[in-house]
This record gives C-alpha cells, structure tokens and sequence, in this order.
C-alpha cells in the first residue's frame, strides 16, 4: 500500500523484503524499488528490518532516514478542523525542514489520520510516541529492538537519554486502523492467534523494560500499555545556530 501511493506521487523509495519474495515484489515494482534483506522468517517482527534499512542509511551517507510501514494509503493536511489529501512531497520536505532545525531531535513523525479531531490545536506535540511514518537521526546511539511495541520503545530510548522526539498533527498519515487487516509482513509470525495471553505478554514485554514510564491498563476492549509521556514534556528542543538545509 505504501509503495503504490509513493510510486503513484513519483517519490523515490526503496521497500525491504525478505529474499522468498524478492522476485514477485521486482516484478511489482521494479527491481530500483527492492532491497533485499539478507535474513527471513527470524520470528522476531519487524526491528530486524528496520536496523537493516538504518545501516543501508549509514552505508549511503546518510544523516537521516523516513521509515513508514507498509500500510499507509497517503498524506492528509489538517487546517482550522478540516482534513484534506495532500501530495506526500510537501509533508516530506517540510519535515525534513523541522527536523534539521534541531540539535537534539532524534525522531519526528507524522500522526495518524484517525486520531486527529477537531478538538487538535497544536500543529506538532514534542517528546511523545512517534509512529509508523517517522524520520530519524543516524548518529543517535540507538537501534530497534523489541518484537513487541518496537516505535515506542526506541522513542523511550531517546527520551530516555534526554533527546527530543516530535509528532506531526499538521500533516497526517492515512493507515489501515488495526495491523491485523493487512495480509502479509508480520501477519502470520506476529498476530496470528492474536489470543488474550498474547495481548498481555506484548504489553508486559515493553513494561519489563521501562517499568518507570509504562503501566498495563485496558483500553479498547484489550489490555494495553500506559506510558508516561508527561514525564518528557519538560524536556526541551535546542534550536541549531544556523539552518544547514541547502535546496
């Protein structure tokens, strides 16, 4: 899905699959569009990937990376309570824009577009959870990790070590509403037999690492972690001394 719409807009992109299906997403998309991961079904979701893609990053030259799952249908601007589609390069260059003004921004990203009401105001919330369609620093001395809640793990990572994240409310990813609608990825390794035991388990997984940001609450007819973002808040973003953007 995310790869339909970015070749759609004419964007540049490269999409990481494991090497048994290499040949069909070639045939797909093109081979100029496929990067082929040099492992499969480890069993571990996505953070694999994800560190892979990061090094292929650094490999390039690289000082930063966007990221998006595989489940994205496109860009949304929200303005005055109105939502509209919008080409994905503005939101694109215009983050990258935010990003590099920064010192200590490890992490910003878009929100989802099922979660902006009319009741948002703020056009980008800082040191909070970044999700699913994000660009990140290179340098930072952090990677993926975890099976489980892997974005809000890595944002803990860096808010941990005083670094600053930001969420884009402006400009909106559109996603399917639940990853369990999607075939394909980490469907069959991770949520299949999506139980209550393994519901839990996701949730405590992420609170045995950052008992003192997270809690097991139930929230939307499953229990679910609680993370104390507010903890964050305080933290501030240090503005760089000059732009470095060069068009």
């Amino acid at each position: 899905m995310t790869a339909k719409f970015l070749l759609e807009a004419g964007i540049d992109f490269k999409i990481a699959v494991e090497p048994q299906e290499y040949d069909d997403y070639c045939k797909t998309l093109g081979s100029k569009y496929v990067l082929k991961l040099p492992f499969s079904n480890l069993g571990l979701g996505s953070y694999p990937a994800r560190n892979f893609c990061w090094e292929d990053s650094i490999k390039n030259k690289h000082k930063a990376h966007f990221i998006f799952d595989d489940n994205i249908s496109g860009f949304s601007f929200f303005n005055k309570g109105k939502r509209t589609k919008t080409h994905p390069l503005k939101p694109l260059v215009l983050l990258r824009r935010l990003f590099d003004q920064y010192s200590n921004l490890a992490i910003a990203g878009y929100n989802y577009d099922m979660f902006i009401t009319k009741e948002v105001k703020k056009a980008f919330a800082i040191n909070c959870h970044v999700y699913s369609g994000m660009i990140i620093r290179n340098d930072i001395p952090f990677r993926w990790r975890m099976k489980y809640n892997e974005d809000v793990d890595l944002c803990l990572q860096a808010l941990d070590s005083k670094w600053c994240t930001i969420l884009i409310n402006a400009f909106t990813i559109r996603k399917t509403s639940t990853t369990v609608k999607m075939k394909g990825g980490n469907q069959e390794e991770l949520y299949k037999n999506n139980n209550f035991d393994k519901k839990v388990l996701k949730v405590k997984s992420l609170q045995a690492v950052w008992p003192q940001y997270t809690r097991v609450v139930h929230r939307f007819g499953r229990p679910h972690h609680a993370v104390s973002w507010a903890k964050f808040f305080k933290h501030p973003l240090i503005k760089k001394q000059t732009d470095t953007i060069k068009e």
